[in-house]
């Protein structure tokens, strides 16, 4: 798996890199079983500290995404769900309207939030 962060985000480069997984899982990229990249080896490519790494895969782990075994690495669990086709299909269309409309995504956010409940 192939990460990129944004160093000049507000976004913690920590959070972008749960998210990029996050992202990975739910669109079927990742799959149970398959295997991340040592922290090590991502750290050293993305030239970040070998902590900013491991907190991601902590938080992935405290979310049940992926399971953490000395030895093994990090292993995406059977836990994580793949979103079905007609949920992205639908989530792109939003993104689209919402660029259409000029929105912004705060707003939308609030707006997808709020239908939730």
């Amino acid at each position: 798996m192939l990460f990129r962060v944004d160093t000049v985000s507000s976004e913690p480069i920590f959070e972008q890199i749960a998210h990029q997984v996050r992202v990975a899982v739910s669109r079927g990229d990742l799959v149970p079983g398959d295997k991340l990249p040592p922290a090590r080896q991502v750290a050293a490519a993305l030239e970040v500290n070998l902590h900013t790494v491991l907190h991601a895969y902590q938080i992935l782990r405290d979310e049940g995404h992926i399971e953490l075994r000395r030895g093994r690495g990090a292993l995406v669990t059977a836990h994580s769900e793949v979103v079905p086709e007609s949920v992205l299909s639908a989530i792109d269309q939003l993104v689209l309207a919402t660029a259409d409309a000029q929105l912004p995504s705060q707003t939308v956010l609030a707006l997808v939030k709020e239908a939730l409940k």
